[in-house]
């Protein structure tokens, strides 16, 4: 991977803090993806595909730690670029679970994003809409824009127009719309935010906001669909030509009661047909799972409808793995790779430092490749669970310090220490349940 060059400092600055927290960070993944490039061409052509008003769809398998958040984070990244909305849906047994389409819609617009609006975009989003009604309708026809009433009346047949195919399913979606655009007229803030809520599939929205636009009681699971389609409508006109949708995790179906289980595995199978049936124009959806998932019989496999819709053929060796599969396998990192990683961390790092030299000259490719193969060790050998923890380290407990004291050398005054605490479950586990472990490194 070649260094960033041309990178702003407040850039770096928004990974390199992330990194310091564990977390992933929410943007500048390109700096630092690592075994990624050979999946960007084929991401592209899907990201131009729902550009173009198609749909595609593509499930991540990888076990823990092959970095599927990081995919799909990354992915998003791209897809903001191209100019398409996004939004991260992580699946949960009792918060989002799968089989409530309501839910997962109701996540959806909590944590819909744009390349310039930040979560939740929805309101941004109906209001760049009806935006460029009304320019269209001004451009289009001899309407004088002080005259209220007939551009109103314009905007509200062209809406009508836009959204027939939607309406005709779901047309509770269009007079959400419409009251929306009633109450923003008359200055009536409370009842236009009410309903964007109910837009947005929130619980308990004020009885007189509904009676308003002429809506009765909540979002259902049917009912879901048909605002996802609406909402992939609102998208394409106001500028975004589509939606990548990731819901990760969905390994979760696995470990919930066995009736709900297959609700769910249903509702996925029901997503799928209707993404290939062409109902979601512009939606590109993508899941992530661990191969249990996708290959046991408490996951997709249970459901044979939905296992022939995954199925990918994975016995040949994995560097013929093909980008366009329907599943894309994650082979997760080994000691090289992780070393590549934390190699081009501290090249992140350095551009933004105070002492770059310092960092360069006492934090060289061979420390990196030593931290990188302690922390490993740490965690029972398992390179898999590593690339949290060793980032971690890396930059919070070494390049932090030497970019701050002079004097400070880690080979001589660093000997790595991770306790239970700063753990992770599955961490944990990989640790072996030690409570502290000291690993000097040469």
């Amino acid at each position: 991977m070649t260094p960033a060059v041309g990178v702003s400092t407040a850039r770096r600055r928004e990974v390199v803090d992330a990194l310091r927290r564990g977390t992933v960070p929410q943007a500048g993944l390109d700096l630092f993806a690592v075994g990624l490039d050979r999946f960007e061409s084929a991401l592209d052509d899907d990201l131009a595909t729902a550009a173009r008003g198609g749909a595609a769809f593509h499930a991540i398998r990888g076990e823990y730690g092959s970095g599927k958040t990081f995919f799909a984070r990354w992915l998003a990244e791209r897809a903001k670029r191209a100019g398409l909305a996004t939004a991260e849906v992580q699946i949960s047994e009792t918060e989002t679970p799968l089989h409530r389409l309501e839910t997962v819609y109701r996540r959806l617009t909590e944590r819909l994003t744009t390349a310039t609006h930040q979560p939740s975009a929805l309101r941004a989003i109906v209001d760049s809409w009806f935006y460029t009604l009304e320019e269209e309708v001004l451009d289009g026809a001899e309407i004088d824009e002080d005259d209220e009433a007939a551009l109103a009346e314009a905007v509200d047949v062209l809406m009508e127009r836009r959204l027939a195919d939607v309406a005709r399913t779901t047309p509770a979606f269009a007079a959400a719309l419409r009251g929306y655009r009633r109450a923003v007229a008359a200055g009536d803030g409370a009842t236009a935010e009410a309903l964007i809520a109910w837009l947005a599939g929130q619980k308990s929205v004020a009885a007189s906001a509904r009676r308003a636009a002429g809506v009765r009681g909540d979002l259902d699971h049917f009912a879901s669909l048909g605002f996802l389609q609406g909402l992939l409508t609102v998208l394409r006109d106001c500028g975004h030509p589509g939606l990548l949708l990731v819901l990760d995790e969905i390994e979760t179906l696995q470990r919930v009661r066995g009736d709900v289980r297959e609700k769910g595995l249903n509702a996925l199978r029901q997503l799928l047909d209707e993404i290939d049936a062409g109902r979601f124009p512009g939606l590109f959806l993508v899941i992530t799972g661990t191969p249990a998932f996708y290959d046991g019989q408490q996951g997709a496999q249970r459901l044979p409808p939905l296992a022939q819709r995954l199925a990918t053929d994975f016995t040949t060796d994995p560097r013929f793995d093909s980008p366009r599969a329907v599943q894309l396998r994650l082979a997760g990192f080994d000691l090289p790779r992780l070393g590549e990683l934390g190699r081009t961390v501290r090249d992140l790092y350095q551009g933004a430092a105070r002492h770059p030299d310092r960092v360069a000259a006492r934090v060289d490719d061979a420390y990196v490749g030593e931290l990188a193969a302690a922390v490993t060790g740490g965690l029972g050998g398992n390179v898999g669970v590593a690339p949290r923890v060793f980032l971690r380290k890396l930059v919070a407990d070494v390049l932090d310090r030497v970019d701050e004291f002079a004097e400070f050398d880690p080979r001589e005054h660093y000997a790595l220490t991770v306790t239970a605490s700063e753990l992770t479950e599955v961490e944990r586990n990989a640790a072996a349940g030690a409570d502290d472990i000291e690993l000097e490194l040469p």
